[in-house]
């Protein structure tokens, strides 16, 4: 399981422990899978053996993927590893191996465990394997209230055990694999099915158990997030590129990157920074023809233009030689409602609505011990608000939030609390 950006650790730092001492659990490390490190699986053979003991298993599958991401182009599976009691652990090489669904035939209905499903889905689905049941051990955590719920801190609270993560972000494209980062990754989902039951029991004794199993039945049709039009537009640095010609040149760049890191199958950032694509189109905004030379003050920035100096003049030279109706306006029409700081301004009515709501929610937030987003998210309520009736009944909030994709649960939280916002704030 790759770790994502901004995850929190799963450490505590000496100053916590020197502060409270009391506090420090006394963890015990696991550094070793119980049968030892598995041999990969590599050959179709092999692959057809493990389906077999899989699915002579019994209970729940442990199921975890690593990716590659920051060195390889897109979001693929470079192994997968199962565990299920009776079986043991099996780590699957997905690129020797491409179709995994006798996996999938042999696991059935019985229910994946994953942390962090959401990362791991999409992958999965690419080599054959798709759940009919799930229990997310991460989104189960947040609904337990937990503060962090990273894997490794999910396992320290729950089972007393210290998991280390120092392979989370490795390359694991790499072959072969080193036998650390195997150990690694094997011990991830060695844990799994004792986090779900930990968990499972958490939520059974908060009264929450029908939510998660109605979210975890929600991430069954999960295929990945929602293609971004103009997926461009989110280079960083770019808010400081002025005018269309400028946006023309980060299009342009952008794409070529594209192309060049999907051809060489290779993370984009390491063809060309984002800091780079910006700083070039800042630099030629409003220049006529294309410069003969470009580069950089900052070392690293230099070093990736000065690799692909020649192309990137060229798709300077095309950006800027592009005819007025075919540069990119300056920002796409809104697919929702204005940002909230605009409402107070355009809907005064909606923005105390809004500003309600967010208390009201807020509060049950804490008493729940439920983080908002989850109750909630933040979009579904500006998208009800903005254009909500005038006076709208509890049961017509819960129906548009259903037809917004909220679930039932989550509306029979948030809707009593958002047809009061409303009513407390009528339209004039």
């Amino acid at each position: 399981m790759t770790a994502e950006p901004n995850e929190p650790t799963d450490d505590l730092d000496a100053a916590d422990a020197d502060l409270a001492p009391d506090l420090v659990p006394d963890l015990v490390p696991l550094t070793h899978p119980r049968d030892g490190v598995p041999d990969v699986v590599v050959d179709e053979r092999t692959l057809m053996r493990a389906a077999e003991a899989i699915g002579a298993g019994t209970g729940p599958v442990g199921i975890d993927a690593e990716r590659a991401s920051g060195y390889r182009y897109g979001q693929r599976a470079y192994l997968v590893q199962i565990r299920r009691e009776g079986s043991g652990s099996w780590l699957i090489d997905p690129i020797a191996c491409p179709d995994l669904s006798p996996v999938g035939e042999a696991i059935g209905d019985a229910e994946w465990i994953l942390h962090a499903a959401t990362q791991d889905l999409p992958c999965l689905a690419e080599v054959g394997l798709r759940p009919q049941s799930l229990f997310d051990t991460e989104l189960g955590g947040r609904l337990a209230g937990l503060p962090r719920v990273g894997l490794g801190a999910m396992v320290e609270h729950y089972l007393g055990l210290q998991l280390a993560k120092e392979h989370s972000a490795v390359d694991w494209s790499v072959r072969p694999l080193p036998e650390p980062w195997l150990r690694y990754a094997a011990l991830d989902v060695e844990v799994l099915v004792d986090l779900r039951d930990a968990v499972a029991a958490e939520l059974a004794s908060q009264g929450k158990i029908a939510w998660a199993t109605e979210e975890f039945e929600h991430l069954l049709d999960f295929t990945g997030p929602e293609p971004r039009v103009d997926p461009w537009r989110r280079t960083s640095g770019m808010h400081k590129v002025r005018g269309r010609r400028g946006l023309a040149i980060v299009r342009e760049l952008w794409l070529w990157r594209d192309a060049v890191a999907q051809q060489r199958d290779t993370s984009p950032g390491r063809v060309l920074p984002d800091a780079a694509i910006s700083e070039i189109a800042i630099a030629n905004q409003r220049a006529t023809r294309a410069p003969r030379t470009v580069g950089s003050a900052e070392p690293r920035l230099a070093r990736s233009i000065r690799r692909h100096q020649e192309a990137i003049i060229e798709v300077i030279g095309q950006a800027l030689a592009l005819p007025e109706d075919d540069l990119p306006v300056l920002s796409l029409p809104p697919s929702g409602p204005p940002p909230p700081k605009a409402w107070a301004d355009r809907d005064p009515v909606a923005a105390a609505r809004l500003a309600r709501a967010r208390e009201l929610l807020g509060a049950v937030s804490e008493e729940l011990a439920v983080p908002v987003e989850n109750l909630l998210t933040p979009d579904l309520l500006r998208r009800f608000l903005w254009e909500s009736p005038a006076a709208p009944t509890t049961a017509e909030v819960a129906d548009a939030l259903v037809a917004l994709g909220a679930r039932r649960w989550q509306t029979t939280i948030t809707a009593p609390l958002i047809s009061l916002a409303c009513t407390e704030n009528p339209p004039a």
